[in-house]
């Protein structure tokens, strides 16, 4: 497996044999990789384990200039991919577009094609977290497992190219941070360390599918009217769009055209929330990513997000992520 990195010039600014080996994959005892890269196009510091069919990858890379990536002789996996913070591109065979991962957003996919090509912008504290599955290994896990694993496995056996998702990449949750928190802070060894780090796995391709098939296939959002799903889609951007000075809960209703009741309970069945619970989220999902570009004080973040006081921010922002606003900007950082 070779690696290639270009800059927009097409200029070759990196080639070398990517560290990984394919007989890792499948050892039986966890083997552990730590790679720290100093570079004039940027730096990375990347942390790998491998063992029964499973690969674990936590990155953290800053990127100077444009480049491109690519690789050849790439192992066939069912990645799933967590992008904390950044913005990267992937061209990958067998899509019609392609997979673009903005900070907070996942998303799992298997391409049957043997090389990958990635675009990554000028960037700083870019932080990915991702998990490779073997083919079999992932067949395994999903054998009468649901709908959306089934339907996953299924072009998986038949080594055709699948994504979870294919039009929007779905947001990260905080139950899906919580369990990347806990990989990154496992204090077990030897076995233990196997068991736990395999369960880990487990519970977020879990919550992957989970969140799917609730946008797929939830019993009461079946049943609503069409346009009132669009009439809901509609008081989501409002609210985005006015995050800052947030409209109440009488003017949604009339810029929607939907009564009130019907605004508060369609909210919950579509989105799984209330609407100023929603509008709290997105807010601290902005300030996650100022507080990872630490260019502003956490007490001008807090203000900016809502909140009266830097320490009401604080535990708002640790009962969401399930980590300080200071904690995460100490290991940004570091």
């Amino acid at each position: 497996m070779d690696v290639v990195i270009t800059n927009e010039a097409r200029d070759v600014l990196l080639t070398e044999p990517a560290a990984l080996d394919f007989k890792n994959l499948r050892s039986t005892a966890i083997i552990e990789d730590k790679q720290q890269l100093n570079l004039s196009f940027g730096t990375a510091v990347m942390e790998e384990s491998h063992f029964d069919g499973i690969s674990i990858v936590r990155c953290q890379a800053d990127v100077y200039e444009n480049i491109y990536i690519h690789v050849n002789d790439v192992p066939q996996r069912v990645m799933l991919m967590f992008m904390e913070q950044g913005d990267v591109s992937t061209s990958i065979d067998g899509f019609r577009r392609d997979l673009k991962l903005k900070s907070l957003e996942h998303n799992l996919v298997y391409s049957s094609a043997t090389s990958d090509n990635a675009a990554v912008k000028k960037q700083k504290g870019i932080t990915l977290f991702a998990l490779g599955l073997t083919p079999d290994r992932f067949l395994e896990l999903a054998e009468n497992n649901g709908r959306v694993l089934e339907g996953l496995a299924n072009h998986v056996a038949g080594n055709r190219s699948v994504a979870l998702a294919e039009k929007f990449n779905p947001r990260i949750t905080p139950r899906m941070t919580r369990v990347i928190e806990d990989v990154r802070g496992s204090g077990f060894q030897g076995g233990l360390k196997k068991l736990f780090l395999q369960s880990k796995v487990i519970e977020l391709l879990a919550l992957q599918c989970e969140q799917a098939e609730q946008e797929q296939y939830g019993p009461v959002k079946e049943k609503m009217v069409a346009g009132d799903v669009e009439k809901l889609y509609y008081v989501r951007d409002l609210l985005i769009e006015h995050i800052q000075q947030p409209l109440s809960l009488a003017q949604l209703s009339r810029k929607a055209g939907l009564n009130e009741f019907k605004l508060k309970s369609g909210f919950k069945t579509v989105f799984n929330n209330t609407v100023f619970g929603y509008l709290n989220d997105r807010r601290l999902e902005i300030a996650r990513e100022l507080v990872l570009e630490g260019l502003l004080p956490l007490s001008q973040i807090a203000e900016q997000a809502g909140y009266s006081s830097p320490q009401h921010f604080s535990t708002a922002f640790r009962k969401k992520f399930g980590v300080s606003p200071g904690r995460i900007r100490i290991r940004n950082i570091e």
